[in-house]
């Protein structure tokens, strides 16, 4: 490792994984500590978050842990307080949390659309409404929101609250990455296209899907769509996020990176 982000402070809003393996979160914060940042590790689950913060500390590097409900502005407000009251400041906000539920629209409760735009949406405007502030008055700063192609794109499976989630954080970032630029406050966005990654494994909706509920056969029609072959897994969406974190994106803001091995490309 280089030390790209040494001396930096990273608050990583879903730095658990949902599963054996390694989420995106997960995978995100450790490649952040490796790089010389000092990660919070926040997240509902908070066994979850330990996992994280002990590989970092096995590592030599330094982390805390944060039990984070991301959809409740005082967790967010409390996490970002524990980063300023260790480290004195917030470089890098990690914006990770997300589900996805594959229900038709026409089946879709209410319920099921709050609880997705809550935990996808709300949690990436909660921790932008609260550490932009302190990014602006230490003098800048690195938002990353991780969204997705689903985004800006149907990719055959019937998921309505997380394309309207996910587009919203992508025009969210946009326009938020202009309005504080002048203070320094870089703002982008990784889109994943298909993962191999826990939280996907995790999703029955998406295997029966995909599959009937076949989490083998999910994995090799995924890698079929793929131009590449093959999915992509949370090492790549990390090193995305380290790049746009790091100074090495110091003039690039609002942007929409894809990390998606040419799908978005495809015709069909």
């Amino acid at each position: 490792m280089t030390g790209r982000l040494a001396g930096k402070t990273a608050l990583v809003l879903g730095a658990g994984s949902v599963g054996a393996g390694w989420g995106n979160g997960k995978a995100t914060a450790v490649l952040f500590a490796r790089e010389g940042a000092r990660v919070a590790c926040a997240d509902i689950n908070e066994d979850a978050a330990v996992e994280t913060a002990d590989i970092i500390k096995g590592e030599g590097g330094e982390a805390d842990v944060i039990r984070t409900d991301v959809t409740k502005e005082a967790d967010i407000v409390a996490a970002k307080d524990r980063c300023l009251d260790l480290w004195g400041r917030i470089d890098i906000l990690d914006n990770n949390v997300g589900i996805a539920e594959a229900v038709d629209i026409t089946e879709l409760s209410e319920a099921q659309w709050d609880r997705v735009m809550d935990i996808n949406l709300k949690s990436c405007f909660l921790g932008m409404k609260h550490v932009i502030p302190v990014m602006a008055d230490q003098g800048g700063g690195s938002i990353v929101n991780i969204s997705s192609i689903a985004g800006i794109r149907s990719i055959g499976v019937p998921y309505p609250t997380y394309y309207a989630s996910k587009g919203a954080i992508n025009q969210l970032t946009r326009a938020t990455a202009v309005q504080y630029a002048p203070k320094g406050v870089r703002i982008n966005a990784v889109l994943p296209g298909l993962m191999k990654t826990p939280m996907v494994e995790k999703a029955g909706s998406l295997a029966a899907t995909y599959a009937d509920g076949d989490v083998e056969e999910m994995w090799k029609v995924r890698d079929a769509q793929c131009p590449m072959g093959h999915m992509g897994d949370a090492w790549d969406v990390a090193n995305a996020a380290l790049f746009l974190a790091s100074d090495e994106a110091k003039y690039i803001t609002g942007i929409e990176l894809l990390v998606d091995g040419g799908i978005t490309a495809k015709i069909s």
